[in-house]
């Protein structure tokens, strides 16, 4: 049975204006000898996985995660996003139209299968054209189109 003592002492002094300066001390006292007590040993890390996700996949998740600070007031506009991301603000517009994608396209985005070798086969640039679409349904078709070129040929 290990029996800890917590000591602490405080001084005041005043100081020459008046004020006091307070000094806290406080130490723990143990058993000495064999007793100690042990700590849980850390989680060996998880292994990681191969590959690495696709830059399209990154940026999905970055425009939702823009999206909630600009909800939650954290930022004004995207300016403020721009500045805080040292991007032009016209890289964070091309990166908040993905939020105008169907959310099936965006669910695909968000599922895509880590990089292994070569090159992402779905590129952010590949997606602007879809998003200057309003309609989902052209945009389904649009990705459809887009995602059985760019997929077939890697």
């Amino acid at each position: 049975m290990t029996k800890q003592n917590e000591i602490e002492t405080s001084e005041a002094t005043e100081g020459p204006v008046g004020l006091t300066d307070v000094c806290k001390i406080s130490f723990k006292t143990g058993t000495r000898g064999r007793k100690r007590i042990r700590e849980a040993a850390p989680e060996p890390p998880s292994p990681a996985l191969p590959g690495s996700l696709p830059r399209v996949t990154r940026l999905m998740a970055l425009a939702i995660k823009f999206d909630a600070m600009l909800a939650r007031g954290e930022v004004r506009d995207y300016a403020d996003l721009a500045r805080l991301g040292y991007v032009s603000r016209a890289r964070i517009t091309q990166i908040m139209n993905l939020l105008t994608l169907a959310p099936d396209i965006q669910e695909a985005l968000l599922s895509l299968p880590r990089t292994t070798t070569g090159r992402d086969p779905i590129r952010e640039q590949n997606l602007r054209p879809i998003t200057a679409f309003p309609f989902w349904n052209r945009q389904r078709k649009m990705w459809d189109t887009m995602k059985t070129e760019h997929m077939s040929s890697q």
